[in-house]
């Protein structure tokens, strides 16, 4: 099975200059998201508000997102809380599909307070983390459904998948 990491690392995030701007201002600059400050639509987001389960998936050699800072995101949140970390870095840790048979991830059903204590009574497996996450998501979904078929519904089908977009240089 092909599956090439450095073509997805190519892909840009395509978004809007002024939507870009106000992502890495009010997330990154001014922290306003874990705050409790950031405001979209006239409401202001509030995420200790949230008490569905989440989960968290982080990576041990991450650059973009460091699993320490990934870690606070527990203390958030108030409903159920699970934080996973990946082997590998920002890409390959998050999209290494588990038939390259790669990697590892940790688990711990404990959230303490120290992102240092939850690694050191974690316990490591070997491959990808996509199966823990798949029985996370079964054990907080409803029940399967058969996958819809395009252009079966109201809407036709405008080209195959991918599509053009996907392709565009």
């Amino acid at each position: 099975m092909r599956f090439d990491l450095l073509y997805w690392n190519a892909d840009a995030t395509r978004m809007p200059i002024k939507m870009h701007m106000f992502y890495l201002r009010e997330c990154y600059r001014e922290n306003k998201l874990a705050q409790g400050m950031m405001v979209l639509g006239g409401e202001k987001i509030d995420l200790t508000k949230v008490k569905i389960p989440v989960f968290l998936q982080s990576s041990k050699e991450d650059h973009i997102a460091p699993y320490r800072s990934v870690y606070k995101t527990t203390k958030l949140f108030k409903g159920p809380m699970t934080f996973m970390m990946a082997g590998s870095g920002h890409i390959a840790g998050v999209i290494n599909h588990p038939d390259a048979n790669k990697y590892q991830h940790w688990t711990n059903d404990k959230v303490p307070d120290k992102v240092e204590d939850w690694i050191a009574s974690a316990t490591e497996h070997p491959g990808s983390w996509w199966p823990y996450w798949d029985k996370w998501l079964a054990k907080h979904s409803g029940e399967m459904v058969e996958a819809r078929v395009p252009g079966d519904g109201k809407l036709k089908v405008i080209e195959a998948a991918p599509g053009a977009y996907a392709k565009m240089k």
